[in-house]
């Protein structure tokens, strides 16, 4: 099955944190958290203007980003679980390299 997103929607997949912190202690998924980092599947063409005119999105298929723990609405497609957003609800494009903040 194949999903198009509306207007200024975006289609994400949450990417699951390490099940392992670094001193060696498992999580239980009881006390894991929904992870804030997704990675962009599917991007809508854009919301409309006053005039009509298409504002174009700044995210795009295969980008990372971060994301607020309870923003958007859940999906299951095809046995996969995604998350149907705003691109206001996204809080930030993650690069690596140079020119990239390090998140705290």
């Amino acid at each position: 099955m194949t999903f198009r997103p509306l207007h200024d929607r975006i289609l994400v997949e949450r990417v699951e944190q390490e099940e392992q912190t670094s001193g060696g202690i498992i999580i239980p998924d009881t006390a894991k958290e929904k992870p804030m980092e997704a990675e962009v599947v599917a991007v809508g063409a854009g919301a409309k203007d006053e005039n009509g005119n298409r504002l174009s999105v700044d995210v795009e298929v295969g980008q990372r980003v971060l994301i607020g723990k309870y923003a958007g609405t859940d999906v299951k497609l095809d046995g996969k679980d995604y998350t149907i957003l705003r691109e206001n609800d996204v809080l930030g494009i993650l690069t690596k390299g140079e020119g990239a903040q390090k998140a705290a």
